[in-house]
Formats: C-alpha cells, sequence, structure tokens
C-alpha cells in the first residue's frame, strides 16, 4: 500500500514535470500542484489506455506505455487546466 503511493508521487511529479516542460507558456504551480497533476494526468492516461486498448492495471503498474499516458494524460489536464482553471485577472 505504501510502496503504491510513492510510486504515484513519483510517476505524478515525472509526468506533472515533463507535461509542465512540453505545454508552452508558464505556468504558476508548485511542486505539489505539479505532482497532483501528474496524478490526475495518470488516471487520464489509464482511462483513455483502457478505452483505447483494453488494458488496465491488472497489467502491470510501471510500464513504459502507462508512464507514457501519464505524460499524455497530464499535458491533456494541463491544457484544460490552462483553459478553464488557470485565469486570473488582476484588476488596477
Amino acid at each position: 500500500m505504501l510502496g503504491t503511493i510513492i510510486s504515484a508521487v513519483v510517476v505524478g511529479l515525472i509526468a506533472g514535470a515533463l507535461a509542465r516542460l512540453i505545454v508552452p507558456g508558464k505556468q504558476d504551480l508548485s511542486i505539489p500542484m505539479t505532482i497532483l497533476l501528474g496524478i490526475v494526468g495518470s488516471f487520464v492516461g489509464g482511462f483513455l489506455g483502457f478505452l483505447l486498448f483494453g488494458k488496465d492495471s491488472a497489467d502491470g503498474l510501471l510500464q513504459p506505455a502507462g508512464i507514457i499516458g501519464s505524460v499524455i494524460g497530464a499535458i491533456i489536464a494541463l491544457l484544460i487546466w490552462n483553459r478553464v482553471g488557470g485565469r486570473r485577472s488582476v484588476s488596477r
């Protein structure tokens, strides 16, 4: 159980950081938010992978395709965040 949580945090950090590097523009996200972005990306990527290929976590949790799916899911989540939730206006 603890190993699963630690691996989710590590994969989340890697996927979130790669997504932030790939998506152009400045994202004002802290390290915990980057980890959360990667974890959300893992769920999105896993869901899309299951829909497209019919594979799930029973085939193994840490696979190269799973990490790539996590990065793709994190990119999708970051793009949605930039469009919807990242709008901040400063009025002076």
